[in-house]
């Protein structure tokens, strides 16, 4: 059974359409959460909605947006009015352009979405639209409207569907020279700089985020573990720092312990195979008795 869809509306190139569906290709909901609660009671903490003024409770029906003109001056909106916004790509993505996916500055790439055919019919329009991507081997930009906003979304072929980035708009991302003006234009001496490639050498390898481990979140959970086994918790010791400050030296230091760290990986690899085979072997013998 497919996920429930977060939007639903038409995906439109030119005069072909067809009915899609949009689901987040992402979750935090595996993350640990907590809750607020009172130390003294050990209740959970409520939050109210509460007239700032008066202190009395405010009923949902009766709140509206406002957007504040002058201090404590509030031009104020109904949802009715904010619903009239936009209604153009309410419920449409329409295809504006194609683009070079590598000219998509990261910096502007902010939620990833899967976009699947909603039913059955507008499938084989749903199926002209994504190969027609696939083809250009470019994205294709539209937009879309959802969480109240108009949102630029990138759209390229992926597997049997698609998938849906949104993108900031410019006067989102801040300037770069803001942050990089003020860093020294230094000079890398060859050698050192010798000594850095060969270091990102032997950490070189493939992107496979399978290997990628939550090391704060695996902690979590063995924090709660040990509090609801009524176990002790000590604190970490804080990690030792190296007392290296020449960069040279620094960066010599760094090579030698690649270097353990990579026979530590050969060894251990070199043990898994015949730690299969053995695994492998006594349960040929185990069906064999």
């Amino acid at each position: 059974m497919a996920p429930r869809a977060y939007w639903k509306g038409y995906l439109k190139l030119s005069l072909v359409s067809c009915p899609i569906a949009l689901c987040p290709a992402t979750s935090e909901r595996e993350k640990i959460s907590f809750h607020q609660l009172n130390k003294k009671t050990g209740h959970r903490i409520r939050y109210r909605k509460v007239d700032a003024e008066t202190g009395h409770d405010v009923e949902s029906s009766d709140i509206i947006k406002g957007y504040e003109v002058a201090k404590g001056e509030y031009i104020e909106l109904d949802p009715e009015e904010l619903e009239a916004v936009a209604l153009e790509s309410k419920r449409t993505i329409e295809i504006e352009e194609f683009v070079p996916k590598a000219q998509i500055d990261e910096l502007y790439i902010r939620d990833p979405y899967y976009i699947a055919p909603d039913g059955e019919v507008g499938q084989q329009a749903f199926a002209v639209i994504r190969e027609a991507i696939r083809k250009e081997g470019m994205v294709a930009i539209g937009k879309v409207v959802f969480t109240s906003r108009e949102h630029i979304i990138a759209l390229e072929a992926r597997d049997k569907g698609m998938m849906g980035i949104t993108l900031r708009y410019p006067y989102e991302v801040r300037k770069q020279s803001d942050y990089f003006e003020d860093i020294k234009d230094e000079k890398v001496p060859k050698d050192m700089l010798d000594l850095a490639l060969h270091i990102v050498g032997t950490k070189r390898g493939d992107f496979e985020p399978e290997k990628f481990e939550d090391q704060y979140e695996d902690a979590l959970k063995e924090l709660l573990s040990k509090k609801q086994k009524g176990e002790k918790i000590e604190r970490p010791r804080e990690p030792t720092r190296s007392n290296v400050v020449n960069l040279m030296d620094a960066l010599r230091e760094s090579i030698k312990a690649e270097s353990g760290n990579e026979r530590r990986k050969l060894r251990r690899t070199e043990h898994r195979p015949a730690t299969k085979r053995a695994g492998r072997s006594a349960a040929r013998h185990k069906r064999a008795s």
